[in-house]
């Protein structure tokens, strides 16, 4: 039993360093960038945002259409006539037919085209805002899970050389069992830690392969995709508080989103505010007018020509709607500066603390390298002295797990690094391979 489930772990772990595709952390943030339904939505909806800058949807452009009226009725009709003739007339036709093509053009509006047309361009920037929000969102996810392959990848392969050294102390146990120097206690306490291990061994491939189609689906590819990751992080250059907070004053895309808020809540005070003006509206159009009546002076008329003249109107009196609608508009302003301090002040204690983290995680980095050092070398002491009999396994078996435990928290200290370096970065707006 124990040989078939070595076969299991050496075969899972052959398939996961497999010679693959060597995915690298810019191609998958590429792919990323290609694939991603998010980053594809928030891309379509800047789209529809530029669409909608122009003049016409601001409302400066006329409007131009077409019309036709065609009435007609069947009616009883009498008429009494100044010289005091009475005609009447059973089922009277009467028809009207008016068509033409009309023009309506907003002269002046209050300036309330223009607002609305200012407003429009703030909306494509919103558009732009949040879509590097999602592209930044969707990059940060994506070298997460990456660089959490990369930590678990070394897991596996220290976990791998673990697994290695306990089948060498169950055979050394055997050996010294077969020749008398040891108990039948020392056997079987080597098989149980050679099954915890084994066991390990698998729960950690488990993972490793649920994280990787974890970065397919972020990758919208193929979730049965295979590949194989680097073998190492690396930190970029070093990163210092002031200038992040710089970056992040500038580049933030959430705090650049509140900005563009308060913008295009001033810009609706601006359209609010046109409602104490008049609106003069010019209209034209060439129509053309028939008309027919069974009974009348006139039965039939035609005419054609062209119409055009202005309307002007002026709200004097709308129930304090005006006032109100004022008001409201200025606290949304109000409440935008407000979100702008909060997200300031969000923003400022996000990067300070952060920052903390990435600085306590590059120290431990240098004590983590340390202390794995000192283990590996604590380790082969051991394994020397359990070979002569000189020490108990119980002893090997702790020099063998802090080592393996030194592994572990000296890949994860590089990957705590990492993942502090990847938030700061996005927080300063300007995260970069």
């Amino acid at each position: 039993m124990n040989n078939i489930v070595k076969f299991l772990v050496l075969f899972f772990f052959a398939s996961a360093v497999h010679a693959q595709e060597l995915l690298t952390v810019e191609e998958a943030v590429k792919i990323a960038l290609e694939n991603n339904f998010q980053i594809r939505i928030a891309s379509n909806e800047l789209e529809i945002d530029k669409a909608g800058v122009n003049i016409g949807n601001a409302g400066m452009l006329p409007k131009v259409g077409a019309t036709l009226n065609n009435n007609n009725s069947i009616q009883n009709s009498s008429q009494t006539r100044a010289d005091g003739n009475l005609i009447e007339l059973d089922n009277a036709k009467n028809n009207s037919l008016n068509y033409g093509v009309v023009l309506d053009w907003t002269l002046f509006d209050g300036f309330r085209m223009f607002a609305r047309y200012d407003q429009l361009k703030e909306l494509e920037k919103l558009g732009e805002a949040q879509l590097k929000m999602a592209v930044l969102t969707r990059v940060s996810d994506v070298m997460i899970a990456y660089y959490d392959l990369v930590q678990q990848q070394q897991q596996l392969t220290a976990l791998d050389s673990t697994l290695v050294i306990s089948e060498q102390r169950l055979n050394l146990a055997n050996n010294r069992f077969t020749i008398g120097k040891s108990s039948k206690l020392e056997v079987l306490n080597a098989k149980v830690d050679l099954n915890t291990d084994l066991t390990t061994i698998l729960r950690q491939k488990e993972l490793f392969v649920n994280t990787k189609i974890r970065l397919n689906e972020i990758l919208a590819r193929d979730t049965k995709a295979d590949f194989k990751v680097i073998e190492e992080i690396s930190l970029g250059e070093p990163l210092f508080l002031p200038e992040l907070e710089s970056l992040a004053q500038n580049q933030n895309p959430l705090l650049q989103a509140q900005i563009i808020n308060k913008n295009i809540a001033q810009l609706q005070l601006k359209q609010v505010r046109a409602g104490r003006y008049p609106t003069i509206v010019a209209s034209t159009g060439y129509v053309f007018s028939e008309s027919e009546s069974s009974l009348g002076f006139t039965t039939s008329t035609n005419s054609r020509g062209w119409n055009y003249g202005f309307s002007a109107r002026l709200n004097i009196f709308d129930g304090f709607m005006q006032n109100q609608n004022e008001k409201i508009a200025k606290i949304q302003i109000e409440n935008t500066d407000l979100e702008i301090e909060q997200q300031k002040q969000t923003l400022q204690s996000q990067l300070g603390t952060t920052y903390q983290t990435y600085l306590t995680n590059i120290s431990l980095i240098e004590l983590e390298r340390s202390n794995e050092t000192i283990a590996k070398e604590n380790l082969d002491i051991t394994m020397e002295k359990f070979r002569i009999g000189t020490i108990p396994t119980i002893e090997f078996r702790t020099a063998q797990l802090n080592y393996i435990n030194a592994i572990v928290r000296y890949s994860n200290a590089k990957f705590q690094a990492k993942l502090s370096e990847i938030s700061l970065k996005e927080f300063a707006g300007n995260l970069m391979f």
